[in-house]
């Protein structure tokens, strides 16, 4: 049975080093080797080191690793997990290939290079041990001529996309050697382990998304030169207006780099004919940017410059920086007024002006692409729509997109304008399949060479879009929807907006724990919006509190309060299942779960005081029961340690950067889980309320939680003072640091004092009502609502 417990990384550049974070993140212990260096540097020289040192031959993967936990944005979800990557080179250490079992190649791409460093693979790894290489496009099957036969039966292309982390396309590339049995363990290993979402491509130039993005970037350049448009004008309607990363156009150019892009391009350059190759001949600027060394975002300048607060667009005529430019129209508004991404993308194509003219002519010629490649790249419109999705960060796929337009229509206009469309397409459309997906009873098909097929789905992904269409809704309301999930486990969407928590919102979890308690095993509460839950209705408190309804705040903090309880103390098990952005309520709504299951990539916090405010919800309470019950049981503590380190990270308003981190902040112990695949959450999730309530669930007992009183109150806030002092926070900050001391502390009891929790949420809520009638801490939430960061007044 295949299985990797240890892997090696061959070239420590970027993208190695960070395929080597992203393994010791998920746990593998990695080899991570480079090249010996052929010169000292200035440092060896002064330490009088020689190049046979062995700090001097691993120089190049040991500066790697070093620069990880610098790096920005962070390849290591926490690191400590650096620990698990040893450094180690080329010549001293291959022996050490048969230690592991996958082998993944990163070094230059360059096929002479890459063939003669897997003839030394060849000779030091073990049998069954996987090879891959990390290629962006260089032929997968001429990399392992003349390798022994176990060797090519264990290789295979594994194309990342950087930074590896935190972009989930894995590119999967089979040669005619490699085994069946390798191929579904690594597209399996891949989803299930590594997190990604995979595609398989056959072994042609750039494979998938590399191949049509690259495609579709010189579309719009070429586009922008032929109509006169600005770099700014392009990048400002090729964003999120049409389904597109914000970095759009040129500013993805730039963090990707320009050297690089046009290496990519070149490769597709030198092995295609026709239109197609004319298509990659990189515009004469570009070379001229090359020249001068404008790469982008690392070499301080590409198609745009920083300069003071100004960020200036390359005029790629003059070659001088000028202030940025946005194209404005009339269409461009419509289309933001627009409910989704189809209906805004279908008034925009066929706007008769200078926009419609501009995102006609980029994104017709990429659907038409996409279409000509089928069969020649992957066999299959969902490899490529996917690819697109998870490479590219589209959210829609080319196919997708295609529907969203309007097949029949498009195809008329593309005539129009003289392009040409593959036959099977227009086959498709006399046949009378207007779409290139359909969905039928809750199931959904994807058109395949004259007939529909289903799309097989892994059963660990669960759309809930989908289970709603098929099963309905056991109740909803203006914020939330209470969902049977299958298994006799329910489910509790938020989908208000920002899914902040408002009343409606409480009236569902009270309404779901009631539910669920009679007549399921228990509830998962998650959604699949943008961010799980980014906090209160900061604006509903705002509005009532510049009115003076106090009382009416002061109910909803009260309910909420009362349903965090009962989540806390429900007879049966609730998990929450958190990602991305889980910020102030978000973060209360997770604490008393009986469990969470956590996305890696959940960014959570106590960020109340950035606001104005201290948690009110419950959030102070729940954070240091938590950080108490990771106490060894019957060992002595400090127990204001602990008020101190809950003290801290609520008042610095600490967001872990992962789930990991997460745990880091005591927000997460060891009831808790991550779940590598976000797409695998809700499933997890799932299975975690199942196990507890076969396991025999009891809720926690109640009991009184010892607190540190009137001294430790003010030993809490020394640190705070001292920062006041300084200059370093402001009255208004050191009075939300009080408040939120004497929250921590539980008030004016002597050290030790066990108190009930009900009491804590009374000091909690008194010190929430407090702050939020001050005009300071309103400023703060107006700011934070218009501006969307917090001020510090």
């Amino acid at each position: 049975m295949q299985r990797i417990k240890k892997a090696a990384v061959l070239g420590s550049g970027v993208m190695g080093a960070g395929i080597a974070a992203h393994l010791a993140n998920i746990g593998i212990p990695v080899l991570l080797m480079d090249i010996v260096p052929s010169v000292l540097n200035e440092d060896e020289v002064k330490k009088g080191l020689t190049l046979e040192d062995k700090s001097v031959r691993n120089r190049l993967a040991t500066t790697s690793i070093q620069k990880l936990v610098t790096q920005k944005p962070a390849p290591l979800t926490v690191k400590e997990n650096i620990e698990r990557i040893m450094a180690c080179n080329l010549e001293d250490d291959l022996h050490r290939l048969s230690e592991v079992d996958w082998i993944i190649e990163v070094v230059v791409e360059n096929l002479p290079i890459k063939q003669k460093v897997f003839a030394e693979v060849d000779k030091h790894r073990k049998n069954g041990s996987i090879i891959s290489s990390n290629t962006s496009g260089i032929s997968v099957e001429a990399m392992a001529e003349g390798r022994s036969e176990d060797f090519r039966r264990h290789f295979l292309g594994t194309h990342f996309f950087n930074p590896p982390r935190y972009l989930k396309l894995l590119e999967v590339i089979p040669t005619k050697d490699t085994k069946t049995q390798v191929l579904s363990f690594m597209k399996r290993f891949g989803e299930d382990i590594l997190g990604k979402g995979v595609v398989e491509a056959k072994d042609t130039p750039n494979f998938i998304a590399n191949r049509i993005g690259t495609y579709g970037l010189l579309v719009t350049v070429r586009e922008m030169i032929k109509g006169g448009y600005s770099v700014g004008e392009v990048d400002s309607v090729t964003g999120p207006l049409i389904g597109r990363p914000k970095s759009a156009t040129f500013r993805t150019l730039d963090v990707v780099g320009l050297d690089t892009f046009v290496r990519v391009a070149k490769n597709v350059y030198d092995q295609v004919e026709g239109k197609e190759k004319e298509v990659f001949d990189v515009p004469i600027f570009m070379g001229e940017m090359l020249e001068n060394g404008w790469f982008g975002s690392k070499s301080g300048q590409g198609f745009y410059k920083k300069e003071g607060s100004s960020i200036l667009q390359l005029n790629y005529e003059t070659f001088e920086y000028e202030e940025k430019k946005k194209l404005v129209s009339a269409s461009i508004e419509l289309a933001k007024q627009s409910k989704g991404i189809n209906n805004r993308l279908k008034a925009l194509v066929y706007t008769d002006d200078r926009v419609g003219s501009l995102i006609q002519s980029i994104t017709m010629p990429t659907l038409l692409y996409s279409a000509q490649l089928l069969g020649v790249i992957t066999d299959n419109i969902l490899a490529i729509d996917d690819a697109m999705k998870w490479g590219f960060g589209w959210e829609l796929g080319p196919f997708e997109l295609w529907d969203a337009i309007g097949v029949r229509k498009s195809i008329e206009v593309m005539e129009q304008r003289g392009l040409e469309v593959p036959v099977w397409v227009k086959e498709m459309v006399e046949k009378g399949y207007e779409t290139f997906y359909r969905n039928e009873n809750g199931k959904r098909f994807f058109y395949h060479f004259g007939e529909y097929r289903q799309m097989r789905q892994s059963p660990k992904v669960i759309d809930l879009k989908t289970y709603k269409e098929v099963n309905g809704v056991i109740k909803k309301n203006s914020g939330a929807s209470l969902i049977d999930l299958g298994d006799d486990v329910a489910l509790l969407e938020f989908h208000s907006k920002s899914n902040a928590i408002g009343l409606d919102i409480i009236q569902m979890i009270n309404f779901a724990i009631n539910e669920v308690e009679r007549n399921y095993k228990g509830l998962v509460i998650g959604n699949q919006g943008k961010n799980f839950c980014v906090g209160a209705n900061l604006g509903m408190i705002l509005m009532e509190a510049q009115d003076d309804n106090i009382f009416e705040i002061d109910l909803v903090v009260k309910h909420f309060q009362q349903a965090m309880m009962r989540m806390k103390y429900s007879e049966k098990p609730i998990v929450v299942a958190p990602f991305g952005m889980t910020l102030g309520g978000g973060a209360e709504l997770c604490l008393p779960a009986s469990s969470i299951q956590a996305s890696s990539e959940t960014y959570m916090g106590l960020v109340e005081v950035g606001v104005g405010l201290i948690p009110g919800g419950g959030g102070n309470k729940e954070l240091y029961i938590k950080q108490l019950n990771n106490m060894p049981k019957g060992a002595d503590f400090d127990l204001q340690s602990v008020a101190n380190k809950v003290f801290e990270t609520i008042a610095m308003a600490k967001v872990s950067t992962s789930a990991e981190e997460a745990r880091n902040n005591q927000y997460l112990d060891k009831n808790d889980n991550i779940s590598v695949n976000s797409d695998h959450l809700l499933y997890d999730a799932k299975q975690r309320v199942i196990t507890l309530h076969d396991e025999g669930y009891q809720p926690p007992v109640r009991r009184k939680i010892p607190v540190v009183g009137e001294t430790g109150y003010a030993t809490l806030l020394l640190g705070a003072q001292a920062m006041y002092l300084s200059g370093a926070i402001s009255d208004h900050d050191l009075k939300i640091a009080k408040k939120l001391a004497f929250v921590i502390a539980g008030g004016r009891v002597p050290f030790g004092t066990e108190v009930d929790e009900q009491y804590l949420l009374g000091l909690e809520k008194e010190a929430f009502l407090s702050l939020v009638v001050e005009s300071k801490s309103q400023q703060r939430m107006q700011h934070m609502l218009v501006k969307g960061k917090p001020l510090r007044n």
